[in-house]
C-alpha cells in the first residue's frame, strides 16, 4: 500500500460521516418503527425497547448493517462521502472481520464515559478513538490535506 496521498481521518470528518450515516439510519428505521407501533413508539417511554421488533430495528438492524458496509466497503455511506476508510492500524490493509465486530462493539466502551473515547480522535495523534485502539484499525482519508501523513509497518 502506497503511504503517499493519505492522511488520518480526524474527528471533524468524521463528525460529519456520522451525521449522514445517522441520517440515513433515520430513513430506513423511522418509517419502520411506525409502521409497527405509531406515533406513540415517541412518546416519552421508560421502557429502553418497546418489544422485539423495535429491539430488531433499533439495534439489530443498524449493528447488522454497519458491519456488512464495513466488511465489504472498509467503510459506511457516510465515510464513503468523506472519502474515509477503515484499514488494519498496523499494516494498512483491510480490518479483518473480527476487527470490525470488535470495532463496533468497542463504540460501547467509548461512549460510556461521557463520549471520552469519541472524542480522543482529536487528541490523538493517530486520530484514534478507543474503538479504533481496542480493534487495531485507523481510518484514513484518501486526500492528502493535513500535516500529517499515513505511516503503516509493513514489514
Amino acid at each position: 500500500m502506497q503511504d503517499q496521498g493519505l492522511e488520518y481521518a480526524g474527528f471533524w470528518i468524521r463528525t460529519w460521516a456520522s451525521i449522514i450515516d445517522t441520517f440515513l439510519l433515520i430513513l430506513i428505521t423511522f418509517p419502520l418503527l411506525v409502521s409497527i407501533y405509531g406515533w406513540s413508539y415517541f412518546d416519552e417511554s421508560t421502557d429502553l425497547i418497546a418489544g422485539p421488533a423495535d429491539f430488531l430495528i433499533s439495534w439489530v438492524l443498524p449493528a447488522v448493517a454497519v458491519i456488512v458496509f464495513w466488511i465489504y466497503k472498509q467503510a459506511t455511506p457516510g465515510k464513503m462521502a468523506v472519502s474515509a476508510t477503515i484499514v488494519d492500524a498496523t499494516t494498512g490493509k483491510p480490518a479483518s472481520t473480527a476487527q470490525l465486530v470488535g470495532r463496533y462493539f468497542a463504540y460501547f466502551v467509548s461512549v460510556i464515559p461521557l463520549c471520552l473515547g469519541i472524542f480522543w480522535v482529536a487528541f490523538d495523534k493517530r486520530k484514534q478513538g478507543w474503538h479504533d485502539k481496542l480493534a487495531g484499525t485507523v481510518v484514513i482519508k484518501k486526500v492528502n490535506t493535513g500535516p500529517e501523513p499515513v505511516r503503516f509497518n509493513n514489514g
